[in-house]
């Protein structure tokens, strides 16, 4: 009974999907959810643009327990979207999740509120969605850095002071600060993940004009269309990450259940980085080390796994003790092993759910 389990579940599956297309097709629905925490400025004109391009049936902006004057603000300057108020701040997965659940919707368009979507972003994830076949579960669009950036000398670890703390690091290391004369680059065409467990934008900080494959691991939470029978199936965003890894951690389940993620590029949004958290912020570090541990022990494969037990103790370790970074890396280490025994039982529990060995799932090019 257990090797016919896979192949059933997926045939099972593959028609509930089917059905679910067909119900589309009649209803062809589509909801855009964008998640605001003390930002009402930036949401409104993410949610602005939607808006007025007409393509969406419905937009849903979640405030996630601001402690300002968002929900008035945001329920005065967007009129024509529905506006939902969470008591507490449960970071971008619970977010995320309240604006699905409210949303009336076949496809549903997640939308970083530090983004701007260029005209035809909606139209383009939900007909490459529609048109797909029905093992795809999500469409990630092309997301471009927004404004110009140029390469800092190799000797210099900091931008000018006009730049401020908006330097940033490509894949490679090389370090890159906005400038005015400088280049167009891109922040994500999806997610991979590496053999450290390490999640990563794909061709991050790559030339604007860079061609991307279709088929990729995982989609980027801030800009990706998902089908809403996928989600049925496999479940929401998993809210104990809070924020960062949540849709890594996603796409992994999808996976694992014979679900595909596709690329659109036409598909186009403008991202200030990091403009509501900050990329060198205490929650950013440690959350960003916690949860790649956390994901790596309930999905991947155990050589994974040690090889981002290791990377992350030697980062740690490394730092020093007068370091900060350091310390939150080995506090976010320390929580892991804490927690490790609920930690193994979420991996065995993903493992029956599954249908596709871990060893199977490709998560890079």
């Amino acid at each position: 009974m257990r090797l016919l389990r896979g192949p059933v579940l997926r045939q099972r599956r593959r028609h509930g999907v089917r059905r679910s297309l067909d119900r589309g097709r009649r209803l062809t629905r589509t909801a855009v959810v964008v998640v605001n925490w003390n930002r009402a400025d930036l949401t409104t004109r993410a949610a602005r643009a939607v808006l007025e391009d007409g393509a969406a049936d419905e937009v849903v902006v979640v405030d996630n327990g601001s402690s300002d004057d968002s929900v008035a603000v945001l329920r005065d300057a967007l009129p024509e979207a529905t506006v939902v108020a969470r008591a507490t701040n449960g970071g971008f997965a619970a977010g995320a999740n309240a604006g699905i659940a409210a949303a009336d919707a076949d496809v549903v368009v997640l939308l970083n509120n530090d983004a701007v979507p260029a005209p035809g972003f909606v139209a383009a994830l939900r007909d490459h969605l529609l048109a797909a076949a029905p093992e795809v579960a999500a469409v990630t669009a092309r997301i471009v850095l927004a404004g110009r950036w140029s390469r800092l000398p190799s000797d210099r670890s900091r931008p000018d002071a006009a730049a401020g703390d908006r330097m940033l690091r490509d894949h490679d290391g090389t370090a890159w600060a906005p400038s005015d004369d400088g280049e167009v680059r891109l922040n994500s065409t999806g997610v991979q993940v590496d053999r450290d467990g390490n999640g990563a934008d794909r061709d991050w900080f790559a030339p604007d004009d860079r061609a991307a494959p279709t088929a990729v691991f995982g989609f980027s939470g801030g800009a990706a269309a998902l089908r809403r029978a996928a989600l049925d199936d496999v479940g929401l965003f998993d809210e104990s990450l809070f924020m960062y890894y949540e849709d890594t951690e996603l796409a992994w389940r999808l996976a694992r259940r014979a679900w595909r993620v596709e690329y659109e590029p036409r598909a186009v949004v403008e991202h200030e980085h990091s403009a509501s958290s900050g990329v060198r912020s205490d929650l950013f570090v440690y959350r960003n080390a916690r949860n790649r541990l956390v994901v790596a022990f309930w999905h991947a494969p155990w050589t994974t796994v040690l090889r981002a037990l290791v990377r992350t103790t030697v980062r740690g370790v490394r730092g020093g003790v007068g370091n900060r970074e350091a310390r939150l890396v080995l506090a976010a280490l320390a929580d892991v092993l804490r927690h490790l025994p609920g930690h193994l039982a979420r991996r065995t529990r993903e493992s029956r759910r599954a249908s596709v060995p871990r060893r199977r799932v490709r998560t890079s090019a």
